[in-house]
């Protein structure tokens, strides 16, 4: 079998879509199914006209109902093409779905698939309360968390981070969607109070007006608070080992990788009080959470929260603790790419 994979971005791209669909790409092959993954986000609906001609998929997997689909719905790129099966975004529920023009492309490719996955309850319940009309076509594959390299990163080195420091640790891609620069703002004033801090932020520039504007900010900071670029797919696994937080200042996510690798590595976290980020914190709620979670849109509880995380050694070991109690409850990616493959063979048949 083969399926085309369509994503906003595609690895080497250090981005949530970009690592994710790779992690598909990589077990699928061990589940009998060829998988490409081809980048839309600057391409016209010509090209990918011409991607489906000459690779012939058996199955097109649509990531991210509105800036994948878009350039399926432009020009009608996939008339008789393969059968759809799409997985939303968070941003498509969150922010995209209240515009009228992205919510029709929206609509219609929840239309075209056959099945909509969904990697947690709360997609799940998202896609319910905005789509309720999907609800017949939902799948849920639980996410995995699988790393792409085992190679050395001293991140304390990068930061310029002494043994006394505390490291905060933004891994994301740079646009207003992660609330980068929000963030760094609202670490000036932890750092006024606590001068052992650094905020160290890792990830592309995504939204390049909003990156100069986070650089910018960042100028008159240099003494806490650093942009340190991407950090290599294959080194993430090591970075996460430097940090003595991790942070999520999503606005909206899906479900976030960082926040599962974070928990995988038994690091405290701090995020957002998002439905993304609220899986990898609190889990199922029978075990204790791995991290803290702040209002997105009030400064003063994030100062709140990451002064308890910095203050308390205690409460940081004890939240490392739980993570590492929960990483057996990650999802496994070659179950991950099975249940994959089971609904692709299902597209396939015509079953819904």
């Amino acid at each position: 079998m083969r399926v085309l994979i369509l994503s906003p971005t595609a690895f080497p791209s250090v981005t949530g879509n970009g690592v994710t669909t790779e992690r598909w790409r990589r077990h699928l092959g061990q589940q009998g199914v060829e998988a490409r993954v081809q980048a839309v986000q600057s391409i016209e609906a010509e090209d990918l006209r011409e991607a489906l001609r000459v690779y012939r998929p058996d199955v097109i997997h649509v990531h991210h109902a509105y800036k994948a689909g878009r350039v399926l719905c432009k020009g009608k790129a996939l008339a008789g093409a393969a059968p759809v099966v799409l997985s939303p975004a968070g941003t498509d529920l969150d922010l995209d779905a209240d515009t009228n023009e992205r919510r029709s492309i929206i609509e219609k490719m929840v239309g075209l698939a056959k099945f909509l996955i969904v990697q947690s309850r709360e997609m799940e319940a998202m896609v319910l309360e905005r789509l309720a009309h999907a609800g017949r076509k939902l799948v849920r594959v639980p996410k995995a968390c699988a790393w792409l390299g085992d190679q050395p990163y001293d991140l304390r080195e990068m930061a310029g981070a002494g043994p006394e420091e505390l490291i905060f640790f933004l891994p994301a891609g740079i646009r207003p969607v992660k609330g980068n620069l929000e963030w760094v703002k609202a670490m000036e004033q932890l750092h006024r109070l606590r001068p052992n801090i650094r905020a160290i932020l890792a990830g592309p520039i995504l939204d390049p007006s909003y990156g100069r504007r986070l650089l910018k900010e960042l100028e008159s900071l240099q003494n806490f608070a650093r942009w340190i670029g991407t950090i290599p797919p294959g080194a993430m696994k090591a970075a996460y080992k430097g940090a003595d937080v991790v942070v999520n200042s999503s606005f909206s996510e899906g479900l976030s990788n960082a926040l599962m690798e974070a928990v995988s590595q038994a690091r405290p976290i701090l995020a957002t009080d998002i439905p993304g980020n609220r899986w990898p914190v609190v889990g199922s709620g029978e075990l204790d959470p791995s991290g803290i979670l702040y209002d997105p849109h009030d400064p003063d509880d994030m100062l709140e929260k990451a002064l308890m995380l910095a203050d308390d050694r205690e409460l940081r070991q004890r939240l490392s603790l739980a993570g590492l109690a929960r990483s057996s409850e990650l999802g496994n990616p070659m179950e991950e790419a099975r249940q994959l493959a089971r609904v692709y063979r299902e597209a396939l048949d015509g079953r819904d």
